[in-house]
């Protein structure tokens, strides 16, 4: 089997990680625009944006991304990582991109000193849920979202 590397995205990367972004907003049902695929393109490659991005490559191949960032956890009076985006394409699924990508996040977090990664998913998202329940631990926290 071929080598799989956890890299920071990078400006060449554009149109291998729109597909797999696409592929993501497709999963949780959310319509992809250009203008978002723009938007958070430009984060990931602003220095003065907090968003930060991984990928997963595989045989030149792109097959998995995350977006995360820095996050202040006033409550504990330190900076914390929030993964945002965890997506790997569906043909590459079961062979350990997510765990490789989380992986790299964690390296991340103790070079930072972050000393918690969080993120939420989808109730029904069973298969990454099975993998998160066995990197991570399930908090007793409920996520609510106000509308204004």
């Amino acid at each position: 089997m071929s080598r799989l590397t956890v890299r920071p995205v990078e400006r060449e990367d554009r149109v291998a990680w729109e597909r797999l972004y696409r592929g993501y907003g497709d999963f949780y049902k959310v319509g992809m625009t250009h203008k978002t695929l723009q938007t958070v393109w430009g984060w990931l490659h602003d220095p003065k944006n907090v968003v930060e991005g991984l990928v997963a490559v595989r045989d030149d191949q792109l097959i998995g991304l995350a977006n995360f960032r820095a996050m202040p956890s006033p409550l504990r009076g330190s900076t914390i990582g929030f993964l945002d985006d965890l997506y790997v394409d569906q043909q590459a699924r079961g062979a350990k991109v997510g765990e490789k990508l989380l992986a790299r996040l964690k390296q991340i977090a103790v070079e930072r000193g972050w000393d918690k990664i969080r993120w939420i998913t989808a109730d029904d998202n069973y298969r990454a849920r099975s993998l998160y329940d066995r990197v991570a631990v399930k908090t007793k926290w409920n996520t609510y979202e106000m509308i204004p």
